[in-house]
């Protein structure tokens, strides 16, 4: 796939100067909060697929569109890539990152091997308040599929396998399936549709269905099915926006 060349516009007509005491002087009030409400419009960009794989960063845009200095979104943009959504590349500047169709495919392929053993545990041990719990984490993603909020429902769809994690007590298992997670959500913020997203919140309920009939082998078939298909529902056919519409919630 080719790297994206959107187009860019200054969304400030006051002279440089004026932009950059601006800047300066955001920069002074609130750099922690400006840094992270520049990560929070980059992630629900990619979230609601106003910004295809490969888009390109430029920093001094960014910069121009939140009226900020061009260190804080050098800290957003080192934030974003440590979360894998961006990629840095030495002379060239920040891309929205682009996740190969294999690298997908071996994450899926280890999430199906640790989730599998995973619900065959949780299974045979689960207490009826753990599976309140669950039902009530699944009242909140069916909502936010409902009103199609769409960095809601990726966010809680990809909870729900945390969730089953830290209710087997195993942090070291939860921690390294967010990890795997930051990866395979990477691609579901940008591919999945919201079809495919209902889809998974009914599978994710026929899930806890299963653990809290404490049938073992259903839910960890269940549990196999449901990550097959959502690696096969992907829909690798991105957009190439521009990026000052995609940031400003505003644009049309």
């Amino acid at each position: 796939m080719s790297r994206s060349r959107a187009s860019l516009k200054v969304i400030d007509p006051a002279p440089p100067a004026l932009r950059h005491s601006r800047r300066a002087a955001s920069a002074d009030r609130l750099p922690a909060g400006a840094t992270q409400r520049i990560v929070e419009s980059i992630t629900t960009a990619i979230v609601e697929r106003r910004l295809a794989p490969g888009t390109k960063l430029a920093e001094q845009k960014i910069a121009d569109i939140f009226e900020v200095s061009r260190t804080l979104v050098r800290q957003a943009l080192n934030q974003l890539s440590r979360d894998r959504l961006v990629t840095l590349e030495p002379a060239r500047g920040a891309f929205v990152a682009m996740p190969s169709v294999e690298e997908a495919r071996q994450v899926f392929e280890v999430r199906a091997m640790i989730e599998a053993a995973l619900v065959r545990q949780l299974a045979a041990r689960i207490s009826d308040a753990q599976i309140s719990r669950l039902r009530s984490h699944l009242r909140d993603e069916r909502e936010a599929v409902a009103r199609t909020d769409v960095s809601g429902r990726t966010r809680l769809l990809a909870d729900f396998h945390v969730v089953l994690a830290r209710l087997l007590g195993n942090e070291v298992l939860a921690q390294l399936l967010a990890d795997l997670l930051s990866r395979s959500s990477l691609i579901s913020l940008m591919y999945q549709s919201a079809h495919s997203a209902e889809h998974s919140q009914e599978e994710h309920v026929q899930i806890v269905e299963a653990l809290a009939r404490r049938d073992v082998r259903a839910a960890v078939r269940l549990m196999e099915h449901h990550l097959a298909n959502v690696e096969s529902n992907l829909q690798l056919d991105p957009r190439t926006p521009d990026l000052l519409a995609a940031l400003r919630p505003s644009a049309t």
